[in-house]
């Protein structure tokens, strides 16, 4: 007689297999579609929360693009997505999707955006893919098994003998008055590490982390699209990722880091009120 354990052991495995395999096609899709076919008059069809943050005409087209091949091959499941697609599902996979993740960057030509793809297996974040088009480079974790850039092993950076040699990533919102309230954590914080990095998006910082090219990176205002994957990624990558001290990593706050410079960044960060605007 089989082993229940066993069945269901590959009977997940076999499933998040095939969640890789979705998420990998529809985010390489969307890559070439934004790389190869951003037209050099790139408008703007709405605007967000404020002036500063850009919704462009391939931000639609790439979620658009990515939802109907997913909902081809998986017509069962739901969908969360930053431009507006929502869908409970049936299945207990929910894909959470970010179709251009540093929208901004991408609007002016800069190479920094990326296409962020998780899928939830009941809540819980089991597949993580961030495509860099512009990078040459796709990073992808799956729950367990490890994080890879391009197919090859990614860790952390081991924590720095101090906070003072700590390189930290971080980014802003854009809302004047949390701007105002991110630039004084930023002035109080800048003295005492390395220095601060700010990239632009997300889900690349969060796998920077990943692959040891940013020792730590925390943000206020992210979105579950904006997190979900990348967090994964640096996770499978043996960091640690949260918010405030016994919160989880939310839209009050996100911190990605080694374990040790978690311990170190966690209370700091919430000591100086980066979770508040």
């Amino acid at each position: 007689m089989p082993d229940p354990l066993q069945t269901d052991a590959a009977q997940t495995d076999a499933l998040y297999d095939e969640l890789l395999d979705v998420a990998l096609e529809a985010a390489h899709r969307a890559g070439v579609l934004l790389r190869d076919g951003r037209p050099a008059d790139l408008g703007v069809a709405a605007t967000k929360s404020s002036p500063i943050d850009v919704v462009t005409e391939m931000d639609l087209a790439s979620e658009k693009l990515i939802t109907g091949f997913i909902g081809e091959r998986r017509p069962d499941d739901g969908f969360l997505g930053e431009e507006g697609a929502s869908s409970a599902g049936t299945s207990g996979i929910r894909w959470v999707i970010d179709p251009i993740d540093g929208t901004v960057n991408y609007l002016y030509g800069l190479p920094s955006w990326a296409v962020s793809i998780a899928a939830e297996q009941d809540g819980e974040v089991v597949v993580g893919v961030v495509a860099a088009p512009m990078r040459g480079e796709t990073y992808r974790a799956v729950l367990g098994r490890g994080a890879f850039s391009n197919d090859v092993p990614v860790r952390h950076r081991p924590a720095p003998p101090g906070l003072s040699q700590a390189l930290l990533g971080t980014g802003f919102g854009y809302l004047a008055e949390r701007r105002a309230a991110q630039a004084e954590v930023v002035r109080t914080l800048l003295p005492q590490v390395r220095d601060i990095r700010r990239g632009g998006s997300a889900a690349i910082d969060l796998c920077d982390v990943a692959c040891g090219r940013l020792d730590a990176y925390y943000e206020r205002g992210l979105n579950p699209w904006d997190l979900a994957a990348g967090a994964l990624i640096a996770r499978e990558a043996g960091a640690l990722t949260g918010g405030r001290p016994g919160r989880s990593a939310s839209h009050e706050l996100t911190l990605a880091a080694s374990p040790a410079l978690f311990e170190q960044l966690q209370p700091l960060l919430d000591e100086l009120g980066a979770w508040h605007d």
